[in-house]
């Protein structure tokens, strides 16, 4: 199940927006204000970010260029009224990848959200590095002074924990996005592969490692000197 952020400040339309998407199967977290949506964004993973851009205390424009500075990928559709042509610019230029203009349908806010969540692995960087660790998506590959090749579930898996490093990641969101609709994949395997890249990394002498226990939650973290 896709989990979607909502930042909408309007209460009766931030309701019927929340009912639609959860009746359509999306998990959704609604917060009122931009502030309350990078603080979301800091502890949870979504699969869409949805930010109105006329907000109170932090609006659409000023919480998305602070989720983009933080180093966060995910997709963002922003809200605007028709009057806020410049601020439709300054978004995407922002780093918003969609926009609708209010009044919108909901048929068509759903038709965004399902492109951006099956485009989703378009918008992780080909290079990501955290701690003295550099993974090239591309060649599938995590180095330090010497590199070493990974299995493409790998690659996906590192990418992940290091787009979302520092948080909680529980055993069920890693298998929904490495290995969605894989019919011959169950939660085991999520402990077989980070059994895998613990092994790597530590060949590679990488200062990062992966805390957590089977069937648990697993934090990507960067070792103290």
């Amino acid at each position: 199940m896709a989990k979607i952020l909502l930042a909408e400040d309007e209460k009766e339309l931030q309701k019927a927006e929340v009912t639609v998407l959860q009746i359509s199967g999306y998990e959704v977290d609604a917060v009122n204000n931009g502030k309350e949506a990078v603080e979301a964004v800091k502890t949870n993973i979504y699969d869409c970010i949805i930010l109105d851009i006329m907000m109170p205390v932090m609006d659409g424009i000023e919480a998305l260029t602070a989720i983009r500075a933080s180093g966060n990928v995910t997709p963002v559709i922003l809200l605007t009224a028709k009057s806020e042509v410049d601020d439709r610019i300054t978004g995407l230029d922002a780093g918003a990848d969609d926009y609708l203009t209010k009044p919108f349908a909901m048929k068509e806010l759903l038709a965004r959200i399902r492109s951006m969540t099956r485009r989703n692995e378009t918008y992780t960087p080909s290079t990501l590095s955290i701690g003295n660790v550099t993974l090239n998506v591309d060649q599938q590959e995590i180095a330090v002074e010497n590199a070493i090749r990974l299995a493409s579930k790998e690659s996906k898996l590192m990418a992940f924990l290091i787009l979302n490093a520092g948080k909680e990641i529980s055993t069920q969101e890693i298998f929904n996005h490495v290995w969605q609709g894989d019919p011959e994949a169950d939660l085991d395997i999520v402990w077989i592969y980070i059994s895998y890249l613990r092994k790597k990394l530590e060949s590679i002498d990488a200062n990062i490692f992966i805390q957590g226990e089977r069937n648990q939650s697993f934090t990507l973290i960067v070792q103290s000197n």
